[in-house]
């Protein structure tokens, strides 16, 4: 079993073909079911975002795998795998415990070192549980995944650029203090539009959700914090854009939320309409409007392309330190943890072998006194321990060093054990199903 990681992202495809694979947040339960029942994938999670789609993925074979996950990605996007397979990057074993480490610490981000994306990891991330088709592997991952992050922002002061795809979108709305803004959709992103539209000194606020109790959360979130702010619900779009100087709009909707018919016309001063969804919320038709100014998703990426990176050569490099050296280690514990149960079917064996031979003993002089036999028995026990102390705990070091040798079948060999007994020792349950014990939960 290992990790791969398949996906599609600014870096590869155009804001079109991102938009057709996106999985909307309501569809990801049933997208995720479909890939872990895919004949070669056990794990799964998928990680869906305004500038990405990728699936990392627990696989028996590389190539099996492949096509498992490349088909649903394409049914998703309504292609065929040859369509999209020019979009698509992969990422095999330690290439891709790297990608997966570099995405959740920003650097593979349109904006690099934006921090959003280990919430949206996480999120991501307990979506899959919830749905059942994490086990143990990913759960490692993961919750590495999350330490790197954490590790690279705070080491690198990659935090304190506080940039992100949101402050670059309204970076084209210019001075925003005094104004009033629209925000259209009051999810994670709809929260960070929020609290960027609060730093740059926004007069006033209005929320608009589908769901109006969230529409009303987060605009009392933001009176809370000194804004004035009021909640609309969606049939009022278009009154609250008339009223709006900016507007942002985050919905994760599949189809476009704010058409022609919700914006009018602007003689004096013009409407800047962030659209970061993917799918676009915003109708291409607004773009045609007197006095509008939409920026979307590909208005951001030019924008960076043409700007360069807002972080130094130095924190780059130094968060790409940090993250090979948390690969090496990472790999070092899952090369070490593969030969641990070798080593526990070993000391079974060995004390299987001397209860064995206590017990012959036994027969041979039944007379023999009991308190003498015990103290036999410990005795005996306490040598075969010592004797192989140190072998098992430096075959497990030397496992962790190198790749190069598979030291559990040196093991199996030399001490002629079963090569089922390390996987029935491993084994939270017996019939080789994909549940897995995790904190106490059984997850299938």
């Amino acid at each position: 079993m290992s990790i791969l990681a398949i996906g599609l992202s600014h870096r590869t495809a155009d804001i079109p073909t991102l938009e057709r694979a996106a999985v909307p947040s309501a569809e990801l339960g049933k997208i995720l079911h479909e890939l872990q029942q895919a004949e070669h994938v056990s794990e799964v999670m998928l990680l869906s975002t305004c500038n990405r789609i990728e699936v990392y993925a627990v696989v028996e074979t590389f190539h099996g795998g492949l096509g498992d996950i490349s088909e649903v990605l394409a049914r998703q996007a309504g292609m065929t795998p040859a369509e999209l397979y020019d979009s698509l990057y992969v990422h095999y074993a330690g290439a891709a415990i790297e990608h997966v480490f570099s995405v959740a610490s920003g650097l593979d981000s349109m904006v690099v070192g934006e921090t959003q994306i280990l919430g949206q990891v996480r999120a991501s991330y307990a979506t899959a549980r919830e749905a059942g088709t994490v086990g143990r592997n990913l759960h490692e991952l993961i919750q590495t995944t999350l330490r790197v992050g954490k590790r690279v922002h705070t080491e690198t002061g990659l935090d304190a650029l506080g940039a992100s795809v949101v402050s670059e979108a309204l970076a084209a709305a210019g001075d925003l203090a005094g104004k009033h803004a629209l925000i259209v959709g009051a999810g994670s992103m709809g929260a960070l539009a929020a609290s960027q539209l609060r730093k740059s000194g926004i007069g006033g606020v209005t929320v608009v959700n589908r769901t109006f109790a969230n529409a009303e959360r987060l605009a009392a979130s933001l009176t809370e914090q000194g804004v004035s702010a009021a909640a609309m619900p969606m049939s009022e779009l278009a009154v609250a854009a008339g009223r709006a100087d900016v507007v942002v709009s985050c919905t994760g909707a599949k189809g476009a939320v704010l058409t022609a018919e919700h914006v009018a016309p602007r003689t004096t001063e013009p409407l800047v309409i962030c659209d970061l969804g993917l799918p676009r919320d915003v109708e291409s038709d607004v773009a045609r409007i007197e006095g509008v100014e939409l920026v979307d998703l590909e208005t951001v990426r030019r924008r960076m392309k043409e700007a360069g990176s807002g972080t130094t050569e130095k924190q780059t490099t130094r968060a790409a330190g940090i993250i090979l050296d948390e690969v090496r280690a990472y790999l070092a514990g899952q090369r070490s943890a593969a030969v641990t149960p070798t080593v526990t079917a070993l000391r079974k064996r060995a004390a299987e072998v001397v209860d064995s031979e206590l017990l012959r003993l036994d027969r041979r002089l039944p007379e023999l006194d009991a308190t003498v036999r015990e103290e036999l028995g410990r005795t005996v026990h306490r040598v075969v321990d010592k004797l192989l102390h140190a072998p098992t705990v430096r075959v497990k070091q030397l496992a962790g060093q190198t790749a190069d040798t598979d030291y559990a079948s040196a093991l199996r060999e030399l001490f002629e054990l079963d090569p089922q007994a390390p996987n029935i020792v491993s084994s939270p349950s017996a019939g080789g199903t994909k549940h897995e014990q995790i904190d106490g939960e059984t997850r299938g």
